[in-house]
């Protein structure tokens, strides 16, 4: 409970030092488990920035990552992956976002940083019930120490930390009418996240676990994945690999005839993509490719690979959910005009096949430019 209470704490005193009104940083919105930013900088451009407060927080830093690809921007928040200890604090992550939004900015640094105090635990005050001063910059490193020898005696909390934020997922699920079914799923990877974590067997990356469970969880309460304009399947329970089937497509194409055809003939109605995630997401894009059924046309190359922008590090961007890129490949495929072939063989996609012809594509696209389809381009 002492994790929950600071980090609320570190909320608070954010939304007071930022308001939405700030002249060069505004809290836009704060919970326990995200917080949306603005950054303000010369001539009153600005850039949105985000942070997803991780399972294991305050043990690991939250995920940050902004909408702009401008390197005064994404150079900044790629630090905040590297710190450790107190650091990993909302309230100084913060504070460190600004000193070097501000150094790239070429901007004077806020006297308004300085205010930024991470909360002292309640077992820390003086007799009288005082807190004691904030301790200087130059004991953080210390503090980092004193959190590792302090670590083994919080096993306890550690798990009441867990256990409070189950529940409180639970309520908020509920209180966004999630499917029960669906609200189990995550229940129970989370459950299997927390086992690893305690054994020290945490598969992929921490930071890639936190955003793609963001990512499910936010499909799970979206319109269009309730509508059934597609479904989700983590192969093997396992966050890094998905399958998408898409369930809907622009009713005037021809690909949605096709669909309606394939549903006489083989008893299925959708198209199967397969989502594989990297380590490094979502600072690197997901390779998806068609699985079946086989698709002439629609941008589909040999193998079941995509031919989009989006979709490679060129044109991927951190801000990307996986919803977008679900709803974006429907649309590139209507307009591509893909058909469904029925008379060619089903084993002709595979995934080594799909991974050649996407690596060759995007060699010739980046000698000679990307023609179909740009990722701005719905």
């Amino acid at each position: 409970m002492a994790c929950l209470n600071t980090l609320k704490q570190e909320i608070k005193t954010l939304e007071s030092v930022f308001p939405k009104n700030h002249e060069r940083f505004q809290i836009v919105s704060a919970s326990v488990d995200e917080l949306n930013c603005r950054f303000i900088g010369k001539n009153g451009k600005k850039y949105e920035i985000h942070a997803n407060i991780t399972e294991n927080y305050p043990s690991t830093p939250p995920v940050w990552f902004a909408d702009s690809e401008e390197t005064s921007v994404t150079n900044a928040v790629q630090i905040l992956s590297n710190t450790t200890g107190r650091d990993n604090h909302v309230i100084n992550q913060v504070g460190i976002l600004l000193r070097e939004l501000c150094r790239l900015h070429s901007l004077p640094e806020m006297s308004d940083v300085d205010r930024l105090v991470l909360p002292v635990p309640h077992s820390n005050q003086t007799a009288g019930g005082a807190s004691p001063a904030p301790r200087p910059s130059e004991s953080i490193e210390r503090d980092c120490d004193d959190d590792d020898d302090e670590e083994e005696e919080n096993d306890d909390l550690e798990d009441e930390h867990f256990e409070m934020e189950e529940a409180e997922i639970v309520q908020k699920n509920k209180a966004d009418d999630m499917d029960l079914a669906n609200l189990a799923h995550l229940e129970r990877l989370r459950n299997n996240q927390r086992q690893d974590y305690l054994k020290g067997s945490v598969s992929g990356s921490l930071q890639a676990t936190d955003r793609l469970m963001k990512e499910l969880r936010d499909i799970y309460r979206s319109d269009s994945f309730k509508k059934g304009m597609y479904n989700i399947e983590l192969v093997a329970d396992s966050l890094y690999e998905w399958n998408v089937r898409l369930m809907s497509v622009d009713p005037d194409s021809p690909l949605h005839n096709d669909l309606v055809l394939l549903k006489e003939k083989e008893g299925k109605d959708s198209i199967l993509l397969n989502m594989l995630f990297k380590e490094s997401y979502p600072f690197e894009p997901p390779f998806v490719r068609v699985v079946h059924p086989v698709i002439s046309g629609g941008y589909v190359l040999v193998g079941g690979a995509i031919c989009m922008e989006l979709l490679t590090k060129q044109g991927w961007s951190s801000a990307y959910t996986v919803e977008a890129v679900i709803m974006q490949i429907a649309a590139t495929l209507v307009k591509g005009k893909a058909r469904i072939q029925f008379t060619l063989p089903k084993s002709q996609y595979s995934l080594a096949k799909a991974q050649q012809s996407f690596k060759s594509l995007v060699q010739i696209h980046e000698k000679n430019g990307w023609f179909t389809p740009p990722k701005e381009d719905g």
